[in-house]
Formats: structure tokens, sequence, C-alpha cells
């Protein structure tokens, strides 16, 4: 990678860079805009460096809309029609608070000196249009290099905040970099302090690992550097166990890491994909032939992995549509037909469904033997074509309105009469128009 003279920069962000200097003050760009610039990235969001004071900065930026939530410690948010621009004061962080947050920031006049606090070098690369990089702990060159190391003595950095250690697997698992040796050991060291971050904070980079390019790395380093151990341990008994299966020729764990590499980039088919077999090591049972069977671990892996999401503080829609992608993952059909996709929608609805089948097609790549997916592409054919035809109460062409006008009363009955309807329109929906319906209702319920 060659290290580049300039990088691209908005016009919105121009104008900020502009008006701090016509101030006379200085402004640099820093964080991970530059460094994505470097590696060829387009940056999600820009944030600006100056030594211009919180005070200062709300006066210059006036006669803009600015937010000062974060004012406290220094930064302002200028809010654009394009887009928005984080402004923060050079500042150094004071002590922090059992390794989550400083307890107060003192601003300063120096760029070095505000680089030295962050987190990884090439998180601590400035550039200014006129003046270039700015790099004092050789971020550039560890973006060469494609590694993530501490600015500074990693157990220091660490220190003031335990999240890094998470952030550094994050990092790494995002842009496929390696970790630094002193980084990674200091990581392993400090990996039981994890337990006294947020549930919250450490949700929000699990996730992110989740849903990176290959998630398995962010894993496999969580496991390395003794991580998951402490966020994770229910996935622990999974690593090295032998299924003793002539379906797998994986460990449960290997297996899994598979799986989770080839779903897609969907939060609930990820967390699902992570999570549907860490059952199997509770209900693993030998047969006489001396072969491995896991009957109803699906059953097992949707308790554990509520329990593991409700720690997490996941969210309780999230919760939900992953436990029901783990407990219909073993649900096939011998006989795939139009009715038996239609109950199963009718039971998890048309977007669980689809990311069933997306999990289920990552299940199976991941398995020994047959890779073949016409199962799959059948069913979604079948699942496009009836997206249109009734499976649900609602999509009947009667109500309960209609029911007690022919004299039915309000009650059980009225819900078990729309439920025989809905069968008889999922078997047949040439059915579903309201005079055959009511037809129905007069010759089944209203003999007399």
């Amino acid at each position: 990678m060659e290290e580049k003279m300039n990088i691209y920069i908005p016009e919105y962000v121009n104008k900020i860079i502009y008006i701090l200097e016509s101030n006379g003050y200085e402004a640099y760009l820093v964080g991970g805009c530059v460094r994505d610039n470097i590696i060829g990235k387009k940056p999600y969001d820009y944030d600006v460096a100056t030594n211009a004071t919180p005070k200062e900065l709300e006066t210059i930026f006036r006669d803009f809309k600015i937010v000062d939530i974060g004012k406290k410690f220094g930064t302002i948010t200028v809010v654009m029609k394009e887009g928005q621009v984080e402004v923060t004061t050079f500042r150094i962080e004071d002590k922090y608070i059992k390794g989550r947050k400083p307890m107060d920031v003192k601003y300063i006049s120096n760029l070095t000196e505000d680089l030295k606090r962050r987190d990884f070098t090439v998180n601590a690369i400035a550039y200014n249009p006129k003046v270039g990089f700015i790099d004092p702990f050789g971020g550039i060159n560890d973006l060469k290099l494609r590694t993530i190391r501490c600015v500074g003595d990693p157990n220091e950095r660490l220190k003031e905040d335990y999240l890094r250690i998470l952030r550094v697997v994050r990092f790494a698992t995002q842009l496929g970099f390696t970790i630094d040796v002193q980084t990674a050991n200091a990581c392993a060291k400090f990996s039981s302090k994890l337990k006294d971050i947020s549930k919250e904070r450490i949700r929000d980079e699990f996730i992110k690992i989740l849903l990176s390019d290959k998630p398995s790395y962010g894993i496999r380093l969580m496991k390395d550097l003794g991580i998951l151990q402490v966020i994770l341990p229910e996935m622990i008994p999974a690593i090295g166990f032998d299924q003793r299966n002539p379906h797998h020729d994986l460990t449960v764990f290997e297996h899994t890491l598979e799986v989770l590499d080839n779903a897609p980039k969907v939060l609930e088919v990820r967390v699902a994909a992570l999570f549907h077999d860490i059952g199997k090591p509770y209900t693993f049972k030998l047969d006489e032939n001396g072969i491995g069977h896991f009957y109803g671990h699906e059953k097992t892996s949707v308790e554990i992995t509520k329990e593991v999401l409700t720690r997490l503080h996941f969210s309780n829609e999230l919760i939900k549509n992953s436990l029901v992608l783990i407990n219909e993952h073993m649900n096939y059909s011998k006989d795939l037909n139009k009715k038996y996709v239609k109950r199963q929608l009718q039971r998890i609805g048309y977007d669980n469904l689809n990311n069933l089948i997306d999990l289920q097609i990552a299940d199976k790549l991941s398995k020994k033997g047959d890779k073949d997916l016409s199962y799959f592409e059948e069913k979604r054919r079948i699942l496009r074509e009836i997206v249109e035809e009734p499976y649900l109460r609602n999509h009947l062409n009667v109500n309960g309105d209609d029911l007690k006008a022919l004299g039915i009363e309000e009650g059980p009955l009225l819900g078990e009469i729309l439920d025989y309807l809905l069968e008889v329109v999922i078997e047949n929906p040439k059915k579903n128009n309201k005079s055959d319906l009511l037809e129905i209702v007069k010759r089944k319920y209203l003999k007399n």
C-alpha cells in the first residue's frame, strides 16, 4: 500500500476546516476517516480535531445547527445538510473510573499530545490538506503491515478503558489485520476485566464483529485471547467437541464458525448461526453403533441463547427473531409443497422464513458431503409464489362481523370458525371469497 499525499475530503467537511483556519485555529481530520482513506475505504463519518475550545467552537459555528451533548468532553457536532461533523478540542484525559471512562478532560494546544491518548496507532493519524499527515506513532506503517497496535504501552492503554480489549478484536476483524504481539499479550492479560464493562458496550462491539466480512476470525481471536470465556462461556464446551456423526467432519465449534461465515450480513441470521448448535454438547448421545446424536438440541440452544442475549441486553425483537430461527433450523419436509411452506409462513412470518432459508443454506454448506441447494431454491420459489395468497386470519375475505351477521355469537366459536376457514383457503386459495366462505359456515355450523 502506497502512502497517499492527500486524501478525499467532502466539501462540507472542507468547509469546517476552512472556517476554523479562517478564525486562526488549527484543524485536522483525525481517527477513522483518515485511516479508512489511507486503506482505500469510504469513511462513514468525519471527525475534526482543533485547538479551539468548546466555547470558542460555539461562537465560531453560531450560525450553524450544533449539538453539544459531548461538550463536557470537548466535542460539539456541527449539523450540515450533507452530513454531521464532530469537532473536538485537543485534549488529554484525566484518570479513568474503573477502567471505563475518564473522570475529566483537560484542553491542550498540542496535537501530538491529543493523538497520544488514542487507542491504536491506526486511529492516531491526523491530516490537514496544507500540512499533510501527522503520524507520531507509526500508524501509517502499521496500516501497511496490516497490524493493530496500541499507542504506547498497551498495558496502560487497556487499563484506561478495558473495552479496548474487545475493540482490538473488532478492528482486527473488520480490517482483516493481525494483532501486534505486545498488544495481544496485554489483551490476554486483562481479558477478565471485561466482566466489569457494561453489557451494552460489549454488545455493541460484539455486533460489529458478527457483521464483519469474516466474523469467524473475530470469534477465534476472542477464544485465543481468553475473551470468549469471559463474555460467552456457554460457547466453551463446543470447542473441540467431536460430533461423532457421518454428516459432520468438524467439531461443533468449527462447524459453527463455518456457518457463521456462510450466513448473510443480517444480524438475526448471524446471531442464530453463532448459537444454533450451542446446545449440542449438552444433548449428545451415542447410539449402539457409536454414532453421535443431538436430539432436541435446538430447544436447548434456544434456552441458552435466550439467556446469553438477555444478559448482553440485546433488544427483545432481536432475541425473539433469533430464537425463532434457532428453533426452526432443523425443520425440513420430505414432501416440500405449498401447504407446508404456508404453514411455516403462518407460524413464523415472511422475514423470519426468508432468514431461516438463509440460515439453513449456511448450515448445509458447512456440513460434510452433498452441497445440493435445490431444496432451498424450491422452497424460496414456493414462498415467492404464495406471498399473495392467504395464510393468516386477516387475509380471509370474511371477518368476525360477517359471522355475527349470520347469528354466531361472540366467543371461542368465532375464532374456531375463522381458523377452520383459514385451513380451507390454505388448501384451496380460490375459496377465499365471501360467498363461498359464508356458505361453508352455513353448511358446517348452521345446519339447524
